[in-house]
């Protein structure tokens, strides 16, 4: 978790992804909106070495988990770290077990982000403007 010893940590998107992903101060700032839907902002490390960001939230409106953001410094792109990350905060959501489902928006043209999304099952929901909406299931229920 994102603690007062951790929050001035040297993460940056890339400055080709500026438009596509939120940066450090914005994810904590998103985190202290949301604090009272419980919201995660949480690093993301490699042994020792933190290489990422992200946040996830409860968004009650939509009985769904929103999944808001996810970086990783442009220094460790391309090393599997996103798709890891990704994996245990699925994890983590589905044990939490207060939604069936988990929903994120991506920036249109963000093809990485698509295609990491999309290798867990995310599926396009809907369009708002240049974001689209992905969902993904965590456990089918019985309605």
């Amino acid at each position: 978790d994102v603690n007062p010893d951790k929050w001035r940590l040297d993460l940056n998107v890339a400055e080709g992804q500026k438009k596509f992903v939120a940066d450090r101060t914005t994810t904590l700032a998103r985190a202290y909106a949301y604090r009272a839907f419980r919201s995660r902002a949480f690093i993301v490390y490699h042994d020792e070495t933190p290489v990422g960001m992200g946040l996830y939230y409860d968004c009650p409106e939509f009985e769904c988990y929103d999944f808001s953001q996810l970086f990783i410094d442009a220094r460790y792109q391309g090393r599997g770290y996103g798709k890891e990350a990704t994996k245990q905060v699925l994890d983590l959501l589905k044990s939490d077990g207060k939604y069936n489902k988990v929903e994120l928006c991506y920036i249109d043209g963000n093809d990485a982000a698509k295609r990491l999304y999309a290798q867990f099952g995310f599926e396009e929901t809907d369009r708002d403007d240049d974001e689209i909406v992905m969902e993904l299931v965590l456990r089918e229920t019985n309605e």
